[in-house]
């Protein structure tokens, strides 16, 4: 049976499909952080819904499939493949993501990709 923290995690993962911000800014604390390895650290809500659009807005679909997670306590581990539909195509990006929770809400989030394996796949002409 998964804890409370990987339900929780796997909600939100899954809600990605429904590329809405709003609802997943909900799963996020106050002053969470969110680091997208590639990109520098944001800080609070509404700089994570800044980040979360760029991705969202454009794609006609988003879908986040869980291979891997587990966690100790309130960290939990994930190994997913993330799948964007761009313009007509399709993206799958390798992703290893930290989850660090407190009382039922993400405070920080960490994913790590090859940002090259986005590039090529994103690239117009790609």
């Amino acid at each position: 049976m998964a804890s409370g923290s990987v339900a929780i995690v796997e909600q939100f993962c899954a809600a990605f499909a429904r590329r809405d911000s709003t609802e997943l800014l909900e799963f996020f604390a106050d002053g969470a952080v969110y680091h997208n390895m590639p990109m520098a650290p944001v800080t609070g809500k509404d700089a994570i819904k800044g980040v979360l659009d760029m991705f969202l807005a454009p794609a006609q679909s988003v879908e986040f499939v869980m291979l891997q997670i587990a966690d100790s306590g309130d960290v939990v581990l994930t190994e997913r493949l993330d799948k964007f539909v761009l313009g007509g195509k399709t993206v799958e990006l390798p992703v290893a993501g930290v989850f660090e929770l407190k009382d039922g809400k993400i405070t920080a989030w960490r994913d790590y990709f090859d940002i090259a394996t986005w590039t090529k796949q994103a690239a117009p002409g790609a």
